[in-house]
């Protein structure tokens, strides 16, 4: 395998997962502008944050999955960001709820696509050794796309407006999908799809099979049970993170466009380097261990939690408080790798995309897509029975539900290690 050619691959699908993130995070880098814009409620901004968007995204990601274990790769990971760039632009049209809910569901369609695909397609151009480093370098999308949404909306915002933002990451969309159809196909994958067409993937009887085997290799992996409902949990407080900025402005009292500035600037070379640690340290964990990625999540976790929760509770808006969300965006940053990579490993050859799509379809559709919704109206209540702070109660919450992962990636990391020894 051409090393060059793989890390090219690689370098060019973490592009395409930053303008992913990017996209997905401008609802709420632009929550200040547009909820007051729109005249939308906690709860309805909750929706569009959350199941407007995930429900569809999880749905059809799992469809999305199975199909990308059938065709042409790089032409269907193209047709994904088309799909998603355009409703983006799209968007930046709406001048109410309704008009903001349709294109959300569009969006999580075309974002379907793009992981599943890209891991699968990732899986084929590098060892099973280095697949720790290499999510971890895909997932260093997220703090990209989400730093650069914060200086999107802090920069451009307040001289562009939201819309207009959004109308330009449509454009820029189109053009990156040009860019990969000059990708090739595997030499395997391109003898296995020849003279097959989209009719013979997506048919009820391919379907169907997919399923059970899906059924199948969940029921025979208990680590990989685990390792789902663990990743669940985590989800819960990145769900009720779409509030994050919100919290900082209203119960915080920053400003709006200096918050994201600084909340983007603390949070890059956080999260870029949580993602480092989580990928490479992940690899090193379970080289010299032997114990295996899920009980590095678990370590991680449990270290990280405690000051997780100082970040909501204190008063101080300082050195402490700015500590804290780097410490934050570290963590988040350290779970991308380590996670995704345990699934890859975890799934049959044949079937990486679909388990990879399931695992998706579970974790953003009760993880985050019901967190959101629930904690829109959580917010909503709070502030209607005239509470103080609602928005640092309802994340609070959230984060302690999120705990909740400890038990599942300890008794994952466990099983991993017994079925090492035997």
């Amino acid at each position: 395998m051409n090393r060059t050619k793989s890390y090219s691959i690689l370098g060019f699908l973490t592009l395409l997962n930053t303008l992913n993130f990017i996209d997905r995070q401008l609802l709420s880098s632009f929550s200040n502008y547009i909820v007051p814009d729109l005249g939308l409620t906690n709860t309805q901004y909750g929706i569009l944050s959350g199941l407007a968007f995930i429900i569809f995204y999880s749905i059809m990601g799992v469809i999305m999955g199975a199909i990308a274990d059938r065709v042409h790769r790089p032409k269907f990971m193209a047709f994904g960001v088309v799909l998603w760039s355009l409703l983006t632009a799209v968007s930046g049209m709406a001048k109410n709820f309704w008009m903001l809910f349709l294109p959300r569901i569009f969006i999580g369609i075309g974002e379907s696509v793009l992981t599943p695909t890209s891991l699968s397609f990732l899986s084929e151009h590098f060892p099973r050794k280095n697949m720790g480093f290499v999510a971890g370098f895909y997932y260093l999308a997220v703090p990209l796309g989400v730093t650069l949404s914060f200086y999107i909306a802090g920069f451009l915002g307040p001289v562009w407006g939201w819309r207009n933002c959004f109308y330009a990451l449509g454009v820029l969309g189109f053009f990156l999908a040009a860019l990969m159809l000059l990708f090739k196909e595997t030499p395997k994958r391109e003898d296995a799809i020849k003279n097959k067409t989209i009719k013979h993937v997506i048919t009820k009887k391919i379907f169907l099979e997919s399923i059970r085997e899906l059924r199948i290799i969940i029921k025979e992996s208990y680590q990989l049970r685990m390792t789902i409902y663990g990743s669940i949990a985590v989800h819960f407080i990145l769900g009720a993170l779409a509030f994050d900025q919100l919290w900082l402005v209203e119960d915080k009292g920053f400003d709006r466009a200096e918050i994201l500035i600084i909340s983007g600037t603390i949070g890059l070379p956080a999260g870029i380097l949580g993602n480092l640690f989580g990928g490479i340290g992940s690899d090193y964990y379970t080289k010299v261990t032997g114990k295996g990625r899920k009980m590095f999540l678990f370590w991680c976790l449990l270290i990280f939690t405690p000051f997780i929760l100082l970040y909501r509770l204190t008063d101080d808006t300082g050195i402490i408080f700015f500590s804290m969300m780097f410490l934050g965006f570290f963590q988040w940053g350290c779970l991308y790798g380590p996670i995704t990579s345990s699934i890859q490993e975890l799934a049959p050859e044949k079937n990486k995309a679909l388990v990879l799509a399931y695992y998706l379809f579970l974790t953003n559709l009760i993880g985050i897509g019901l967190s959101t919704t629930a904690a829109g109206i959580m917010t909503d209540i709070l502030i209607a029975n005239n509470v103080e702070n609602p928005y640092s109660i309802t994340l609070l919450a959230f984060q302690l539900l999120a705990a909740l992962c400890l038990p599942a990636f300890y008794l994952a990391g466990n099983a991993s290690s017994l079925s090492a020894k035997d």
